[in-house]
């Protein structure tokens, strides 16, 4: 009783969805912590103050990230329900951060420990999060430059006294953030205390940081699912001795194959383009046309020990056995099934070195069974060259 309701349950409720909202409400809670600490700042409320310095100090230098780190986790949030793993790993960061800073702020206990339990369920949670998504990939890289820019505007205008000349508004904070971050230094404003030049130091450490992140957060899965289909290809290819070739995507044809791995052969299977299978994912599978030279050669069809033409249709079954005959080596034989047992004689005149019918197979074989009569090897190879029918 208690298994379907478990099943039921991670059906409509995936692990993954639960700590997505549990990291934004985690996020939300945190934003909610320093609204209200601050007395639920506004526009209004930074212009009381005759600095920014000023303002930052009234929510709390501690306080002051907390909202920027709020709101990232709300939208990484975003990249959890795509099971994203550069996702997780972000969440995980900004998680760790804020509860530091929650700690040295004013963020209540509960919430400190809200924020432990959420940090301690999503690292548990690693192998849910296995995927390079570009649409993650692009969303981590939108909030990081954003988070960065941020951080640097807000400690610039913080900071603004200990520049020569001084920052003290926001469109001189944002172009000295920017020419900083992408590490152009014009030069034109200089920080004059230690405490500026250690700043700054960070924006450029942190800018070249992002933004290589960034680009190996959005080219990476691209580039890298490429690479890993060429490397795969090229491995495969080149291993490829002494094997079976399979040929087709029908039912007969998906049921052969995990019986021949069980049996520890080798397996090349050939899938027409377009075309749905049950294949397995580790399978050794080309996608093309296997009538033709090319496609057969790819599947190294001169090492092959068989090139089983499964296919559902007896029209493609033949020409698949002839193009195999063509580029085959001297030791690779053909088989082919007719999926209409009056296909057996045609099918038999490309001279395949086996043929079969399965409805004359199961036929043959269970009138012997039910009469009683011995079924020898005899009788089984002539099944399988289809002499009963000759």
């Amino acid at each position: 009783m208690l298994l379907p309701l478990r099943s039921t349950f991670a059906r409509y409720l995936p692990v993954h969805l639960l700590l997505a909202i549990a990291v934004a409400l985690d996020g939300y809670l945190h934003l909610k912590s320093v609204f209200v600490h601050a007395g639920r700042p506004n526009f209004d409320f930074f212009a009381s103050f005759e600095t920014w310095r000023g303002a930052i100090d009234a929510v709390g230098l501690f306080d002051a990230p907390r909202t920027l780190l709020g709101l990232c986790l709300v939208f990484m949030a975003l990249g959890l329900l795509l099971r994203a793993r550069v996702a997780w790993a972000f969440s995980l960061l900004n998680l760790a951060v804020i509860g530091v800073l929650g700690f040295l702020g004013t963020a209540s206990p509960v919430l400190e420990i809200y924020t432990f339990a959420v940090f301690a369920l999503l690292l548990g949670a690693w192998p849910r999060f296995d995927r390079a998504s570009v649409a993650a990939g692009s969303l981590y890289a939108v909030i990081a430059i954003c988070s960065l820019l941020a951080y640097a505007v807000f400690g610039s205008l913080y900071l603004g006294s200990e520049f020569a000349p001084p920052i003290n508004d926001m469109d001189a904070a944002v172009y000295f953030s920017v020419v900083t971050m992408s590490t152009v230094g014009y030069g034109d404003i200089v920080p004059h205390t230690v405490v500026a030049r250690y700043f700054t130091l960070s924006m450029i450490i942190l800018g070249i940081t992002v933004f290589a992140t960034s680009v190996s957060a959005i080219a990476g899965p691209v580039i890298g699912g490429n690479v890993k289909r060429i490397i795969k290809g090229r491995i495969a290819h080149a291993m490829r001795h002494d094997h079976i070739i399979l040929a087709g995507a029908s039912a007969l044809a998906c049921a052969v194959y995990p019986v021949l791995r069980a049996h520890g052969y080798p397996v090349t299977v050939i899938v027409p383009e377009d075309v749905e299978h049950t294949y397995p994912e580790d399978a050794d599978l080309i996608q093309g046309d296997a009538s033709t030279s090319a496609v057969l050669t790819q599947a190294g069809v001169s090492k092959a020990r068989y090139v089983l033409a499964l296919h559902g249709d007896d029209a493609e079954n033949a020409f698949i056995v002839l193009a195999a005959k063509d580029v085959a080596g001297p030791d690779t034989k053909t088989v082919a099934v007719a999926n209409t047992p009056e296909h057996m004689t045609k099918l038999s005149r490309v001279q395949p070195d086996i043929v079969f019918s399965l409805q004359q197979l199961v036929g043959e074989l269970l009138a012997r069974t039910l009469s009683g009569e011995k079924i020898d090897q005899t009788f089984v190879d002539s099944l399988f060259t289809g002499s009963k029918n000759a």
